[in-house]
């Protein structure tokens, strides 16, 4: 089942990054876990873009749950691009979405995820709220 990614979003951050030999599996695509990662790269440039890395002893985000809809193979050598979308801020979480493209085929998606983050008390290990910056930073779609 493909999970829709909403129309209403806000594009906040874009990279390029190529795949490499080791992304690619027995069947010679890119394997499917290797897509989060790529999901992951462009959201952890982002937060740190926006000054929200992780802190142990403090506060910082965390990922609650997340999916990929795989919709074309992507096979090495190919040069991508990503693009990050986050949904409008709740009191301790925002949404996020990335669609990976081709970059030598722009409006081809080739696979589309997301994932819920969630504001973290790490010491308390406690949903918290999201901090007047970050909520600016998801609010207003800094990138």
């Amino acid at each position: 089942m493909k999970i829709a990614i909403p129309e209403s979003k806000k594009l906040v951050y874009e990279m390029s990054m190529e795949v490499r030999w080791g992304d690619m599996d027995a069947m010679g695509h890119v394997n499917n876990a290797v897509y989060f990662r790529y999901m992951e790269s462009i959201r952890i440039a982002w937060m740190t873009a926006v000054g929200a890395s992780p802190q142990p002893q403090g506060q910082g985000p965390v990922i609650v749950n997340a999916f990929c809809s795989f919709l074309r193979q992507i096979e090495y050598p190919a040069p991508l691009r990503l693009k990050l979308y986050v949904s409008d801020p709740a009191r301790t979480t925002f949404e996020t979405w990335t669609l990976i493209e081709r970059a030598d085929q722009p409006g081809q998606r080739y696979a589309e995820g997301g994932a819920t983050v969630i504001w973290v008390d790490f010491p308390r290990q406690k949903a918290a709220p999201l901090p007047d910056w970050m909520h600016a930073a998801v609010s207003e779609g800094v990138h």
